[in-house]
């Protein structure tokens, strides 16, 4: 790709999970990437310091831009003293900087949303076999009640309906094409050296890992199965929405679920127990499990633009690839060190940032640093 034909993307939150994959896919397809993390860079990913908290900071890192990626959101799903107004403001207002520094830049052909299931599925469900699609929304009410004030999760739940009609307003009066993926529980390996809870709640099962297990046992109970989506698939289908044509005017946001699998613990933990014995996975020990999801998330609307996904089932998820990722994150045992991609280590203090590589990259697309 040429500098004239060469597009150019921001990704906020380039040192997390989603989002360094989502980079290392937008720098193979021969984008230029602007993220946001502390660091200085050179070559096809530019590096820039912001902070969602502080209004105007990402305005260097979009401008510029005909993609917007806001990837970032913070996240605390194990704090024990949770204060729920806090943690919801800080989603909230961390969206709205970002989709202000888009409308400020005037370049951002369309910005991509990346919600959660948990805005939609966050409400009572009465009964089996829901079908929940795009116009289910979490219930705002339900989720901000006193019963669930201590909660995290549904501080969680809170936080990404709000970003997510707080975004849309911004994009409408402004003229924004916006759109809005809504991922189910995220697998597989990406090339951050720290992945969010979740990546060490899907492996609990292997790692033994008894807190987290009992959060997947919880986060099934609230949303009545375990759906999951491989990594590499939400980010070919974050790339394939922002680069489909926009809607006719006037703009309006459009919103899709990103759902790979349907599942249950309990049919993961029996698949896992099979395929890797060596971890010895106690089935029996997890207590009376649900055999078939109570609801399942629909992708159809996604499929119906034309997106193929790539992972359907377990054993194609849950790879060597992932278990190699997880022993190098410290998630699972190491065995052997065998990852095929590569990994970013960010470390350093306030005026020593420092980006590091460990493992391999090809030269094609590998980052270039400054000393």
């Amino acid at each position: 790709m040429s500098a004239v034909e060469r597009k150019t993307a921001c990704v906020t939150g380039g040192n997390g999970y989603i989002a360094s994959a989502l980079i290392k896919m937008l720098l193979q397809k021969g984008c230029a990437v602007n993220t946001t993390i502390c660091s200085s860079i050179s070559g096809p990913l530019a590096v820039f310091r912001a902070d969602l908290e502080e209004e105007g900071s990402f305005d260097e890192a979009v401008a510029g831009c005909d993609y917007a990626f806001l990837v970032a959101a913070p996240v605390n799903l194990k704090s024990e003293n949770p204060q729920m107004k806090e943690l919801v403001e800080a989603g909230v207002r961390g969206t709205l900087n970002v989709m202000r520094s888009c409308v400020r830049a005037g370049t951002v052909r369309r910005v991509v949303l990346t919600s959660s299931a948990a805005a939609v599925s966050g409400r009572p469900l009465q009964g089996d076999g829901h079908v929940l699609d795009e116009s289910s929304w979490s219930d705002v009410d339900y989720l901000s009640s006193p019963a669930n004030k201590t909660s995290p999760g549904k501080a969680y739940s809170l936080s990404k309906v709000l970003s997510e009609k707080e975004a849309s307003r911004v994009a409408e009066e402004n003229g924004i094409s916006l759109v809005t993926v809504c991922p189910v529980v995220t697998v597989g390996p990406a090339p951050a050296a720290e992945a969010k809870p979740c990546v060490a709640a899907v492996l609990s099962l292997l790692s033994g890992d008894q807190e987290m297990i009992s959060t997947v046992k919880l986060m099934e109970k609230a949303t009545g199965g375990l759906m999951l989506v491989h990594v590499d698939d939400l980010c070919r289908a974050e790339i394939f929405l922002a680069e489909k044509p926009p809607p006719p005017p006037p703009p309006a946001a459009e919103r899709y679920i990103c759902c790979g699998l349907s599942a249950t613990m309990l049919q993961l933990a029996r698949f896992l127990a099979a395929k890797y014995p060596e971890y010895n996975v106690d089935v029996a020990a997890l207590g009376d499990l649900s055999e078939k999801p109570r609801i399942r998330l629909s992708s159809e609307k996604l499929a119906g633009e034309g997106f193929e996904f790539k992972y359907r089932t377990l054993d194609e998820m849950y790879d060597d690839a992932f278990l190699e990722y997880g022993r190098a994150l410290g998630i699972l045992p190491l065995i052997t060190m065998l990852f095929p991609s590569y990994i970013i280590c960010f470390s350093g203090g306030d005026h020593n940032e420092r980006m590091q590589i460990l493992a391999y990259s090809d030269s094609e697309n590998s980052f270039k640093f400054k000393n």
